[in-house]
């Protein structure tokens, strides 16, 4: 062999180790960069175009529709103008932001009595924010590109149902839900059963016994692992405060998120990213600019 070939070769198998070793490191990071955040419940929090013009988030969600069931709906966005939500939902959208709305929420009165009270529901979310019809749509001509699911009250009947109703309008539609770290999710469970929930925005705060702190390293990873191990089709997020005042526990720094959590998470194969809790208080803290380049 002359060494020309010899050296061709050597060329080659350098190449290529070169490129299978950044292969690898893409794979083991698991980067996405994509981070949700919650926004809508704090009248100073800035605009919906604002938040989007921020180029921080790949999904808003307006929360929240905190009334429905029965026959009876109830939108709050704490003071924020309907008439401006529209533009600026179209706005997001062609920065290729999704704008989702929130379903339910940690003060509010609703719930599903039956099967036809969740076919019901659906069709007022299709027709009023989705892709339906109505006289009455609260953001004129914008439609949302799906529904967060975030139940914390009343009775966890029927959510399953929710779920598939609102798929059978359009796949296209996103379904997603925040349900609580502690598995199962008490509320959602069942619902997050059906397989049918595109992305899963689990909280990570509120909850000692699964919130990532020193203390509970091993927990944190264990409940971390159930939720991504039974949601193999979703994308999983993880959810937490975006500063101290914004949870009753939980909140993690940015420093260890960037050095310890996300090491973590990032190895599972259906990590979707973060979600933020919420827009006001991340204008506060700065927290998604200190952490995006991680996530």
């Amino acid at each position: 062999m002359s060494s020309n070939g010899m050296g061709c070769r050597l060329a080659l198998v350098i190449v290529c180790s070169v490129l299978l070793s950044l292969i690898g490191t893409s794979a083991a990071t698991g980067k996405t960069g994509r981070i949700t955040v919650y926004w809508g419940q704090t009248s100073n929090e800035g605009s919906l175009r604002k938040a989007c013009e921020s180029k921080l988030y790949s999904t808003v969600i307006l929360s929240f529709l905190n009334n429905f069931g029965s026959g009876k709906y109830g939108l709050n966005l704490a003071g924020h103008s309907w008439a401006a939500v529209g533009p600026d939902v179209k706005y997001c959208q062609s920065k290729k932001v999704l704008v989702l709305l929130a379903i339910g929420g940690g003060i509010g009165k609703y719930s599903l009595a039956s099967k036809a009270d969740a076919k019901a529901v659906a069709k007022h979310l299709w027709d009023y924010y989705l892709g339906g019809h109505s006289r009455s749509r609260p953001f004129g001509t914008a439609v949302l590109d799906g529904v967060d699911f975030d139940i914390e009250l009343g009775s966890r009947a029927h959510y399953d149902d929710l779920a598939r109703y609102l798929k059978a309008y359009s796949k296209k539609v996103f379904v997603t839900a925040a349900p609580q770290c502690p598995f199962p999710d008490r509320m959602l469970g069942q619902a997050l059963r059906t397989g049918l929930f595109d992305r899963v925005h689990v909280q990570f705060y509120n909850n000692p016994v699964c919130s990532y702190r020193a203390g509970n390293v091993a927990g944190f990873k264990a409940a971390w692992s159930k939720w991504t191990r039974s949601l193999p089709r979703s994308s999983v997020y993880l959810g937490l405060p975006a500063a101290r005042g914004a949870a009753g526990s939980g909140y993690v720094d940015p420093k260890t998120l960037v050095n310890k959590v996300l090491p973590i998470v990032r190895r599972s194969k259906n990590y979707g990213g973060i979600m933020l809790w919420s827009r006001y208080y991340d204008i506060q803290t700065g927290y998604s600019k200190r952490v995006k380049s991680a996530v």
